[in-house]
């Protein structure tokens, strides 16, 4: 098992779960059924993140809104960085299982909107740039 310490480990949160809420918020829906979609598929992920991600809980409430998008993507960007130093197996798998993530999350109503799609591709742009 690799060691995340506590702020590798929120980063890993606030990425994750950010993006759940982004594309949940994109296009208002059964907001239960998403976030069990996107609880579900966490399994996505490698054993090593979802222990990162299941070490304590992340508030991103005390985010403002108009911030949030941007501190997200950050999230995620800095992710990538994270996993690439310690896990660089967990690193290459982490850009396709946070968008199936995505994906979970917007199809939970049986349909995946243009404003879903395009938070997704900012999630793309951001895992790979």
């Amino acid at each position: 098992m690799i060691f995340y310490t506590d702020a590798e480990s929120q980063v890993l949160r606030r990425a994750v779960f950010g993006v759940m809420l982004l594309v949940s918020d994109a296009d208002p829906g059964p907001v239960i059924q998403e976030r069990h979609a996107g609880l579900r598929a966490l399994t996505e992920l490698s054993p090593n993140v979802r222990g990162a991600l299941h070490a304590s809980r992340v508030d991103l409430s005390a985010i403002p809104r108009a911030e949030l998008e941007e501190r997200v993507l950050e999230a995620l960007r800095t992710s990538r960085k994270i996993l690439a130093a310690k896990s660089p197996a967990d690193a290459a798998t982490f850009p396709a299982a946070v968008e199936a993530i995505c994906h979970e999350v917007a199809a939970a109503d049986g349909q995946v909107a243009e404003v879903e799609a395009a938070v997704i591709a900012k999630v793309r742009d951001a895992l790979n740039g």
